[in-house]
């Protein structure tokens, strides 16, 4: 069974997304082996300076290359990613499988982003669209896709 793994930068703490996290959860596990690692967001001051943002997200960056499965195709949600349709992001996560990889890691960082080394190791960035997203509310959306891609490629009849 293929493994997949979601990296967050921070830990939701509304229940209405903390239920919609858990019920996607629970639905990719009849897909695969489904892993959610919510990691700590470096504490910054109110109003932080270019540099202590920089800083920042170099200190998540180490944490976040600590987590990442050995072996797995790495994707990163970046604005100036690859926009995807959802059939066409079901054919990229097959087309990963099919490589002989077994297992795939998605990240989404940080309400500041993520450092440029992050990127750099992505073997792929998917960007959401050019809208703005709350910062949690995209993770309910990667999780749906992530759950939908999965279906797709089952042939399920949740996708319409």
């Amino acid at each position: 069974m293929f493994d997949i793994t979601l990296i967050t930068m921070g830990k939701l703490k509304e229940k209405f997304y903390i239920s919609a996290a858990q019920e996607y959860a629970k639905r990719l596990g009849a897909y695969c082996r489904f892993t959610l690692l919510e990691l700590p967001e470096v504490r910054l001051p109110e109003d932080p300076s270019p540099a202590e943002i920089s800083a920042g997200l170099e200190k998540e960056a180490e944490l976040i290359f600590s987590k990442i499965p050995k072996g797995a195709w790495f994707c990163v949600f970046t604005p100036e990613g690859k926009e995807l349709s959802s059939e066409g992001f079901a054919a990229k996560l097959s087309e990963v499988k099919l490589s002989g990889k077994s297992s795939a890691c998605f990240l989404i960082g940080s309400s500041f982003g993520m450092s440029p080394r992050v990127k750099q190791r992505a073997d792929f960035k998917l960007s959401m669209g050019p809208m703005t997203f709350p910062h949690h509310l995209a993770r309910i959306m990667v999780l749906e896709q992530i759950y939908r891609a999965e279906a797709i490629q089952a042939g399920s009849k949740y996708h319409k």
